[in-house]
C-alpha cells in the first residue's frame, strides 16, 4: 500500500487531499495543529498525527512517531494567507509568521523526511499562481506572494539537492478555489483542485522534478 504525508489536513485542500488519496486505497498520514479539529480528518480515513510543521519540536516528535515509515509522496499543504498586506500597512511580525508557516515549513518537512522517501518517491508542496513573478500583474497581497515565491525557490531547490536520491520535488498551483482562503466566489471547489492536483502527482516522475504545475497539468511560469 503507497502512504502519503499531508500536512495541514483539518480542513480545505489538506482534508480534501485525505479523502481522495484514502479512497484510492492510499494509507494517509496527516497533520493537524490542534487535536480537536482532526475527527473530519480520521472519518476521511487518515491516520491524524498532532504537530505544528512551523514548530520545530513538534515536527521532531512528528519525525519520531513516524520512524521507519516509506512516505511515498510528502505533500506540503498547511499554509496561511495572513492580514495586513497592502502597500503603506504590512505588519512586519505577520509577514514574517506567513513567511515562516508558507516557505520555511516546507523546508524543514523536507528536510526532516527526506531519507524516508524512496527512489521514485515525491515531495511536493501546494504553492499558488500568487507566488509566480511572471503571474503577478496587479501588486499587493505582499506576505502571500513573497511566501509562494519563496516556496517556489525552496522546491526548486529541493529538486537540485534531493536528485541524486531520484527524488521528484514539484510545486502545485491549485486555482482558485472555494475554501477559507478562497472565499465563496471562487469558480472551483476542493474536489475539483485537488483531484486535477492528484492527476498532476499521478503523472510526475524525475524528469518533472522542479517543475510548477497548475492543477489542470500546465506548467506555471516562476
Amino acid at each position: 500500500m503507497p502512504t502519503i504525508l499531508i500536512t495541514g489536513a483539518n480542513r480545505g485542500l489538506g482534508l480534501e487531499f485525505a479523502r481522495q488519496y484514502a479512497a484510492a486505497g492510499w494509507r494517509v498520514l496527516a497533520t493537524v495543529r490542534d487535536p480537536l479539529s482532526g475527527k473530519a480528518v480520521s472519518d476521511a480515513g487518515a491516520e491524524v498525527y498532532v504537530a505544528d510543521v512551523a514548530d520545530v519540536s513538534t515536527l521532531k516528535r512528528l519525525k519520531a512517531s513516524l520512524a521507519g515509515i516509506s512516505l511515498d509522496v510528502v505533500l506540503n499543504n498547511a499554509g496561511i494567507y495572513g492580514d495586513n498586506q497592502s502597500f503603506g500597512a504590512v505588519d512586519s511580525d505577520g509577514f514574517l509568521k506567513v513567511m515562516r508557516v508558507n516557505a520555511l515549513a516546507p523546508l524543514q518537512v523536507a528536510e526532516a523526511f527526506a531519507d524516508q522517501v524512496p527512489a521514485g518517491g515525491i515531495i511536493a508542496a501546494v504553492s499558488s499562481k500568487m507566488g509566480s513573478v511572471a503571474e503577478n500583474t496587479s501588486g499587493g497581497f505582499y506576505a502571500y506572494r513573497a511566501s509562494k515565491a519563496a516556496l517556489n525557490m525552496v522546491i526548486k531547490s529541493l529538486s537540485l539537492d534531493l536528485a541524486a536520491r531520484q527524488v521528484a520535488v514539484v510545486a502545485l498551483s491549485p486555482g482558485w478555489v472555494q475554501t477559507d482562503m478562497g472565499g465563496p466566489n471562487a469558480p472551483l471547489t476542493p474536489p475539483q483542485a485537488v483531484a486535477g492536483m492528484k492527476a498532476v502527482l499521478d503523472k510526475v516522475n524525475l524528469t518533472d522534478s522542479g517543475k510548477f504545475f497548475h492543477f489542470d497539468g500546465s506548467e506555471v511560469a516562476w
